[in-house]
């Protein structure tokens, strides 16, 4: 039987370095619009999270979940003041504002993910569409002459609570999306059924069927 295989396009394309189960990743540069406030809420240190950060910005944080390891933009000044991680930023430029709230979001996420980890829930919605696991390798039967296989890249899981349902587990939120948006897009929702892959949750638009004209 035919069978193809999954491929993470959406975060290929990015620069990642995994060296014994550590990821590194650097930041992109981005135009998005942040309130600069949100860059200056300190991020506390939860207990058994250790949070470490070089002279070029290269931040390290390390829980029970795993361990993180992301570059930062080294015009953000990031330290460590009464267990609370504090980003300062050089000067009020428009740029420096955005990238303040983003550099102390991206922070934020690589805490919650060393100790709680991210999870994202995919529903599978047709006929016939089901899930399942083989070892680490996710298997969709998706209305197509063979099935789908999709390998869990490192630092990512998968659980089939259900044959339509699919959570994809990690500590990467931003991997955990990119995996999860790969998995949509195999099948994403039509507007006139909502038959496809959607997110737990996620509303899909319906549009009307055409009629013949009378």
């Amino acid at each position: 039987m035919e069978k193809y295989f999954a491929t993470y396009g959406s975060f290929r394309n990015k620069l990642r370095l995994v060296v014994n189960d550590i990821y590194y990743e650097p930041i992109r540069n981005t135009g998005g619009v942040m309130m600069s406030r949100i860059g200056k809420l300190p991020i506390a240190i939860p207990s058994g999270v250790t949070f470490a950060v070089t002279p070029d910005n290269v931040v390290t944080v390390k829980g029970p979940k795993g361990q993180l390891v992301k570059a930062m933009r080294k015009d953000m000044n990031i330290a460590v003041e009464d267990n609370s991680i504090v980003v300062k930023r050089n000067n009020d430029e428009k740029e420096s504002r955005a990238l303040h709230g983003l550099t102390r979001a991206l922070i934020n996420n690589m805490v919650i993910g060393v100790t709680e980890g991210y999870a994202k829930t995919l529903e599978l919605v047709g006929v016939g569409y089901r899930a399942q696991l083989q070892g680490k390798k996710l298997v969709l039967n998706l209305g197509f002459s063979h099935p789908i296989e999709v390998e869990a890249v490192e630092g990512i899981s998968f659980e089939t609570p259900a044959p339509t349902k699919v959570v994809v587990k990690g500590i990467d939120k931003e991997l955990v999306g990119d995996v999860s948006a790969d998995i949509r897009n195999w099948r994403r929702p039509e507007p006139y059924k909502g038959k496809g892959i959607k997110y737990e949750n996620e509303v899909i638009r319906r549009k009307e069927g055409k009629t013949g004209k009378k």
